[in-house]
């Protein structure tokens, strides 16, 4: 039967382009190294302190947490993640905040109020690409601006969106950006360019949805998110506690103006995991969450050196990178490298990486780049990962082999 005859046009549109995780092959080594995940390091789970907290739960509150209703401790949440926001100057009013599925729920929950079929986004080049993946389920009117060492080229968008305007075309609902820490280039937007996004989204009217994901994970300075700066409503905020405690969890929330968040709910229904809010909340109520940051934010900054250091050894003279300030990812630029090709060599090799074209909205652009993640591998597993690596770039361009001189 054609199944697809059933499907509305916008589906079948999402449906075109490749499937999500398609960029990766299946492993073909049980010892691959995987510098593709960008998950916290096995050691960095608070296995013992979550155990405790559930032992703690369970013993105290029976089969409540295991209801469709939930639990006292599920209700805690919302407002241990808001002292959270406001400790990093993002107050939150009376219902500007709504726990997600992960981060993941929050930018989809923002798509499905925001974006219909005719509408514009506008993203970062490159960006997430599963926000991509997202966004293209919505609307195949995406566009994309460059960014460089301090994040999005703010410069570039102001005269692009003066251009439009003046021609009468269609201007971006929404922008998509990850202001701090970047995925997939570690870079960490200016704060002269944060106000800039701020005032241009109140010129050209639209709203900004900041993805702050890996946000308190800096190695000096904690930038100030665009919503700590934000007066008149426009950023809607999407936090995540998959880096800081565990990924599994899939925990997040969504801060941003009232009706924004009333909007979400009536289409995230009753999407909870009563158990598993309940649980966070029990753990945040027993730890020294901001200690814990801190701890985390040295063993990164730790594994960041460890790959910067790796990568000014292992790889051809002519590649470059980015030294992130905090975050999980490094991007590299091999030029004259394919790195979709180059991948298929390295899993032979037993090493894994993100291809710089899948973070890209169109094609051709980003094949010289890829990105790695320094958060979940040793610093000896990093090591073999890129000594690998670069002996492939060199071989790959006729280049020959050594270290790069920087």
């Amino acid at each position: 039967m054609d199944f697809e005859r059933f499907y509305p046009p916008a589906v079948r549109a999402a449906l075109a382009y490749e499937p999500p995780g398609a960029w990766m092959p299946r492993i073909r080594r049980p010892d691959t190294i995987r510098l593709n995940r960008g998950y916290p390091f096995p050691a960095a789970v608070p296995v013992a302190d979550l155990g405790a907290a559930a032992a703690a739960l369970l013993a105290r509150e029976g089969d409540a947490p295991f209801h469709y209703l939930g639990s006292p401790a599920m209700g805690r949440l919302p407002q241990l993640l808001a002292s959270r926001s406001a400790q990093r100057g993002m107050p939150v009013g009376d219902g500007e905040l709504m726990v997600t599925m992960g981060g993941a729920q929050a930018i989809d929950l923002t798509a499905r109020i925001l974006l219909g079929p005719d509408d514009l986004v506008a993203v970062e080049a490159p960006t997430y690409m599963e926000a991509l993946e997202t966004f293209r389920n919505y609307t195949p009117h995406i566009i994309s601006y460059r960014m460089d060492e301090d994040g999005l080229d703010v410069t570039a968008l102001s005269v692009d969106l003066a251009a439009r305007r003046a021609a009468g075309q269609p201007l971006p609902k929404l922008l998509y950006t990850i202001p701090s820490f970047h995925n997939p280039t570690g870079t960490t937007l200016s704060p002269e360019r944060r106000r800039q996004l701020l005032a241009m989204a109140e010129e050209y009217d639209f709203l900004i949805l900041e993805d702050d994901a890996y946000g308190e994970l800096a190695f000096g300075e904690i930038p100030i998110p665009l919503k700590a700066q934000d007066t008149k409503g426009r950023v809607i905020y999407a936090g995540s506690l998959s880096k800081t405690i565990a990924p599994g969890l899939r925990l997040g929330w969504v801060h941003a103006a009232a009706p924004l968040v009333a909007a979400m709910f009536c289409f995230k229904k009753d999407l909870e995991n009563p158990y598993v809010q309940a649980l966070a909340a029990e753990y945040l109520s027993t730890v020294d969450y901001g200690a814990r940051v801190t701890a985390l934010r040295e063993s990164y900054r730790q594994r960041r050196d460890a790959m910067v250091d790796a990568l000014r050894r292992h790889t051809p003279p002519d590649a470059t990178w980015t030294v992130p300030q905090g975050g999980f990812f490094v991007w590299v630029w091999v030029p004259g490298a394919d790195t979709v090709a180059l991948l298929e060599a390295a899993l032979d090799e037993g090493v894994g990486y993100v291809p710089g074209k899948y973070c890209f909205f169109g094609s051709g652009e980003g094949r010289e780049h890829l990105r790695l993640s320094f958060s979940y591998l040793s610093p000896e597993e990093m090591e073999r990962g890129v000594a690998i690596l670069g002996r492939l770039m060199g071989g790959r361009r006729g280049d020959p082999a050594g270290a790069n001189p920087r």
